[in-house]
């Protein structure tokens, strides 16, 4: 495939990557908490269906506005082809008793009617193809949230099994709109998941995304006349930055009076809504290409060929329901977001890498793999905190319990009287220390 990209971990491809991220965590709960695969607190095993579907909100959303879609453009077809027979039948029927067309002729006329209808079955053929295809995938991704239901702990091993087939699918999700295809048609059909993903979906949006970038506007508008009746009510501008791209185009090869007759058959029938860019289109044609006059350069730069780009997909997300960033980013950033904690950016490292210190951690924001993708998120409130029943403040102005405290010092050998913070490693006098008491 196309494009290049340079691997953090063993794994050479973008699924290796995050594969490789999870499988490094130690224990596979704080592989689900990392992904957001897990949401209840350490101390609870209780599972809680309701807030796993969050994230799992267009896995039934897509599959509803593809039916939505099927059905209309079915409607519309037999509504168009009904016009045009009813029309054709009516003219041949009085045509014929009327004299004006011979018995061959009319005979001529009702194959015509007939193959069209011919046309319109096969059409119709195609819809409920598709239409069958869209249950079956329904069907199925029921059954997958539907198993979710039937887990009652986070400790249950069939959790593990049905959160590893989600982050297939956030995997999948992520290298479709990361424009890696191929590879996620591959992991989809190794997993068997084929069914939980919208391949399709997303490998159109990347054909038509790539010929943008390409500078051709023939596929969008293609997709744009397509779903013109879906997009209609939600005053979409695609199609006119389009049409205008084409004139600025022509305008750029000199054709000016096809430029002006462009204008005159797309974009001036625009002009109740879109006055100010008209406007601004109809400026092209006094400035040349070279002008370094604004906001006429940059309509000639080709920047906009990446703006109608992210236009494009924006709309096209926007159609289906489809969230604009990868579900992977969204579950990661309230993963990381909910183990998060002030010490974990702390100056004073773990003793994974600080020996030191004396403090052990599995905490995955500690990690080299996490601990800079998490540093700039903000920190989730938690509902709940766990406290040590007697604790005590150091002069420092660390926090800790004064019997853990007291027993850890005299595992490392300091004298009575003496206690070592755990985390600076600084050294105290025991009358130094001060009770806290929670308010």
């Amino acid at each position: 495939m196309s494009g290049s990209y340079r691997g953090i971990g063993p794994g050479s491809t973008w699924s290796g990557d995050l594969q490789w991220i999870a499988d490094s965590l130690p224990g596979s709960r704080l592989q689900q908490r990392v992904l957001g695969l897990g949401m209840a607190e350490f101390t609870s095993t209780k599972l809680n269906p309701e807030s796993h579907l969050l994230l799992d909100q267009p896995l039934l959303r897509l599959p509803a506005e593809l039916s939505r879609k099927n059905f209309k453009l079915a409607a519309l077809h037999v509504e168009h082809d009904k016009k045009l027979l009813l029309g054709a039948l009516k003219t041949t029927a009085n045509d014929s008793l009327s004299g004006k067309k011979s018995p061959s002729e009319t005979l001529d006329s009702l194959d015509n009617m007939i193959n069209r209808m011919k046309n319109l079955k096969r059409k119709m053929e195609t819809f409920h193809e598709e239409e069958k295809t869209i249950h079956r995938q329904t069907r199925k991704r029921l059954e997958h949230l539907h198993d979710l239901y039937q887990i009652s702990s986070l400790a249950d091993v069939k959790y593990d099994e049905w959160s590893r087939i989600r982050l297939n699918r956030l995997m999948v999700d992520y290298l479709l709109r990361s424009g890696y295809g191929e590879s996620a048609t591959a992991l989809a059909k190794e997993k068997g998941i084929e069914d939980l993903v919208d391949l399709d979906v997303f490998v159109q949006c990347h054909k038509v995304e790539e010929s943008l970038r390409r500078e051709s506007t023939q596929e969008c508008l293609a997709w744009c006349s397509e779903h013109r009746e879906l997009t209609r009510k939600t005053n979409n501008t695609l199609e006119f930055e389009l049409r205008l791209q084409q004139f600025i185009e022509l305008r750029k090869k000199g054709q000016l009076l096809e430029a002006r007759q462009h204008a005159q058959k797309y974009i001036s029938s625009n002009t109740a809504t879109k006055f100010p860019e008209i406007h601004r289109a109809a400026g092209l044609l006094a400035h040349s290409p070279e002008t370094r006059v604004e906001p006429y350069r940059t309509m000639y730069s080709k920047s906009r060929w990446d703006y109608l780009a992210n236009l494009f997909v924006k709309t096209h997300h926007d159609l289906f329901s489809l969230p604009n960033r990868p579900l992977m980013h969204i579950a990661l950033s309230a993963g990381l977001s909910a183990l998060k904690t002030p010490s974990c950016h702390s100056k004073y490292a773990s003793s994974s890498s600080n020996a030191s210190s004396t403090t052990t951690t599995v905490c995955p924001i500690c990690s080299t793999e996490l601990n800079e993708l998490a540093r700039n998120l903000r920190y989730v409130q938690h509902n709940k905190s766990s406290v040590e029943h007697d604790p005590i403040v150091l002069p420092n102005g660390r926090v800790y319990g004064r019997e853990r405290l007291l027993e850890m010092s005299a595992k490392v050998g300091l004298e009575e009287g003496k206690v070592k913070d755990p985390t600076t490693s600084e050294v105290f006098d025991a009358s130094q220390i001060r009770k806290v008491f929670i308010s």
